[in-house]
């Protein structure tokens, strides 16, 4: 069963009985911090981390589908997630009001399911 890295509760809620849902209380870098360290021991990105038009830091959510049988590092999951993260601390880190928090939920959740289909 592939694994769902998210932060997103209603990602979770989705899609635990489908996928292993690894669910973190973190931000956007620490979702990519555990993405890269899954990418480190073998596991392959299945979805883009930075995917959808939505900048790093506008939004605290991101999900990523990675598989989950594990084998030789994947050089180019590496070099992308690695990519990703330096993409992202360009960006500085924005504030964001709680009421807008379930509409980036739902974006995020909308851009998986995209992806799972």
């Amino acid at each position: 069963m592939n694994i769902l890295v998210t932060n997103n509760p209603l990602v979770q809620a989705r899609y635990q009985n489908a996928y292993s849902v690894k669910m973190l209380d973190t931000d956007l870098q620490g979702v990519l911090t555990v993405v890269r360290d899954l990418t480190h021991k073998g596991h392959c990105l299945l979805t883009h981390p930075l995917s959808g038009s939505i900048k790093p830091n506008d939004s605290p959510y991101k999900s990523v589908l990675m598989s989950d049988t594990r084998g030789d590092a994947d050089t180019q999951s590496i070099s992308i997630i690695e990519e990703c993260i330096l993409t992202m601390q360009k960006f500085p880190v924005k504030i964001i009001h709680e009421q807008n928090l379930y509409d980036l939920q739902m974006i995020d959740l909308t851009l998986i399911d995209s992806a799972l289909k």
